[in-house]
C-alpha cells in the first residue's frame, strides 16, 4: 500500500481518522446516511483473551522456582556422584535456584506488606 492510498483526516479533536479504502473522503460536518453506514465493511469481533488469575500467576512461580531446585539438586548430586557434570554448570543451576527462591520470598513479603496496609486501613 503506497502513501498516496491511504485516506485519513483530522478530527477537530487533533486525532487522525484513518478511513478504510471504499470511502475517499469523510464529510465531519454532515451527518452520514445510515444505508452508507451499513455498506460500509464489518470489522471482526476481538476475540477476548481470558487474562490468567493472580492465583494462576502465583501457582506458575512456584512450579517455576521448584523447577529451577530440583535441577539444582539434581546437578550437584551429579557432580557428587562423579557423573560427567561439569561444575561450572552446577554451580550455575544452584545460583539460579537461589536467586529465585530470593525473587519468590520478596514477592510474598512486598504481597503480605500490602494485605497488611490494606488491613490498617478505617473503612
Amino acid at each position: 500500500m503506497s502513501v498516496s492510498s491511504i485516506n485519513a483526516f483530522i478530527r477537530p479533536n487533533g486525532m487522525i481518522q484513518f478511513l478504510p479504502p471504499a470511502v475517499s473522503s469523510l464529510d465531519v460536518s454532515a451527518p452520514v446516511p445510515s444505508a452508507q453506514i451499513a455498506s460500509l465493511p464489518q470489522t471482526a469481533e476481538i476475540e477476548k483473551v481470558a487474562a490468567p488469575s493472580f492465583s494462576n500467576v502465583l501457582n506458575n512461580v512456584i512450579h517455576d522456582v521448584n523447577a529451577k531446585q530440583t535441577a539444582a539438586n539434581a546437578a550437584v548430586t551429579g557432580l557428587m556422584a562423579g557423573q560427567n557434570v561439569p561444575l561450572h554448570q552446577a554451580m550455575i543451576a544452584m545460583e539460579e535456584a537461589s536467586v529465585s527462591f530470593q525473587l519468590m520470598v520478596e514477592v510474598r513479603n512486598k504481597l503480605l506488606e500490602s494485605y497488611q496496609e490494606l488491613m490498617r486501613m478505617q473503612v
